[in-house]
């Protein structure tokens, strides 16, 4: 998206813009290149392609920005590329430019940068330490889409939060708060708006056990306000500064009040274990407990989650321990589990 918003600002200026997707080379000589970047784990292919491009154009600037060049500015430098840090100003308040994806049919916003929290396992204060609201979306909703995107890291917190969520509302299309939303933010008037959205399902967190009031006080707004149960996705952190029973009360908390539970591991955003996916073993934990976590979402979840059917619920009900828990059974039976959970 941030690419797509680079190039409303230049034709805005007159200049000629490509959108050129990996190592692909072109007749078309630029100027200026700009190369974004995801995760901090996944900076080589951004280096490789960094790389390709100052061969292939060596007369023309390289700017790299994104979440790795902001998060890791120093290690991204080594690519050879001009760094950029943080958010593009210039084109913040301008709607991407959508024609260069012409198959994409969903319209991706923020109405809110940064969040009110400062969660120590979070990238969004290094992000966006600046909690910035919009009054207004509608000139951010491109015309041919028949579905929104939120990308707000807390739309609860904005003061236009109502206003925001009413105009979604009239534009009558299938909305994704696709970063989820705070539930300890939750009111009985914010349930009842979010619940008259076309949403297909709503995603809250559940990152500490002493958030477990707040969050179950949100949660049953949600479903008093006509939100199902199942419709309600709670991402469960583990692997931080948690202990294994914290995940498994957390996970019987869930599926206890009928919601579906998305574990989800902690990765660092500095450091040498920021470069390496899954390389951070929290102090409480070890390769085969983290390892089995994971291999229970596979067979046991579906597509990663645990939705609250009722076989599970015994088994994670029952369970003492978090190994208790999450034990798979011999292969015949996981054969027999994995296809009840594609069946869910």
């Amino acid at each position: 998206m941030g690419l797509l918003k680079i190039s409303t600002y230049h034709k805005r200026l007159g200049d000629a813009v490509r959108l050129q997707n990996g190592c692909s080379s072109s007749s078309w000589v630029p100027d200026v290149i700009y190369v974004t970047s995801l995760f901090t784990y996944a900076w080589r292919p951004v280096h490789n392609t960094v790389g390709y491009y100052i061969h292939e154009y060596p007369t023309a600037k390289i700017i790299l920005g994104g979440i790795y060049a902001t998060l890791m500015p120093q290690h991204a430098a080594k690519s050879g590329a001009t760094i950029h840090k943080g958010l593009f100003r210039d084109a913040e308040d301008l709607l991407p430019d959508y024609s260069l994806v012409p198959d994409w049919n969903a319209s991706i916003i923020f109405s809110s940068r940064g969040c009110i929290n400062d969660c120590p396992f979070c990238a969004v204060p290094k992000l966006e330490p600046e909690f910035e609201c919009k009054k207004t979306i509608k000139d951010l909703v491109y015309r041919n889409h028949d579905k929104i995107i939120l990308w707000d890291n807390n739309i609860l917190a904005s003061p236009y939060w109502k206003r925001i969520l009413l105009e979604l509302r009239g534009l009558n299309l299938q909305i994704d708060f696709n970063q989820g939303i705070d539930t300890r933010l939750m009111t009985p008037e914010k349930a009842e708006v979010l619940a008259s959205l076309k949403t297909y399902m709503i995603r809250t967190a559940f990152d500490r056990p002493e958030q477990e009031g707040e969050v179950e006080e949100g949660i049953q707004m949600l479903i008093d306000a006509g939100v199902r149960p199942r419709d309600i996705l709670v991402y469960l952190l583990y692997n931080f500064d948690d202990t294994p029973h914290d995940l498994l009360h957390r996970l019987q908390k869930a599926i206890e009040w009928g919601v579906v539970s998305y574990p989800m591991r902690y990765q660092p955003v500095k450091g040498r274990f920021a470069l390496e996916k899954d390389s951070f073993i929290g102090r409480h934990w070890s390769p085969e407990l983290l390892e089995m976590v994971a291999d229970a979402r596979r067979v046991l979840g579906s597509h990663g989650a645990f939705p609250p059917h009722e076989g599970l619920k015994r088994k994670f009900l029952k369970a003492r321990t978090l190994e208790q828990a999450l034990k798979l059974r011999a292969e015949g039976h996981r054969k027999r589990e994995r296809q009840i959970a594609r069946a869910l």
